[in-house]
């Protein structure tokens, strides 16, 4: 993006598993642990990397605090931009 005249161009694409409003700790603690172990696999992180996705595992709490902070970041960059919901 920087050869195409747009400086300090960053954006990445993530995936997490999420689960509904409510839902008990023990279950979102139980589903984060199985999980971690799924993406610790090393069939798994090579399939993904295959696919050029980097495993990252973290826990609720900080997947958490990272959705809110792109919630933030982007807010910032349609406000800049003028950018309206239809």
């Amino acid at each position: 993006m920087v050869e195409a005249g747009v400086p300090d161009f960053e954006i990445t694409s993530w995936f997490g598993l999420l689960a509904p409003a409510g839902t008990p700790a023990p279950v979102v603690s139980r589903l984060n642990a199985e999980m971690v172990k799924v993406l610790a696999r090393e069939d798994v992180k090579s399939t993904l990397g295959a696919q050029g996705l980097n495993v990252a595992s973290s826990s609720p709490e900080q997947f958490a605090a990272h959705i809110k902070s792109e919630i933030a970041r982007f807010s910032r960059i349609a406000r800049t931009a003028g950018i309206k919901a239809e």
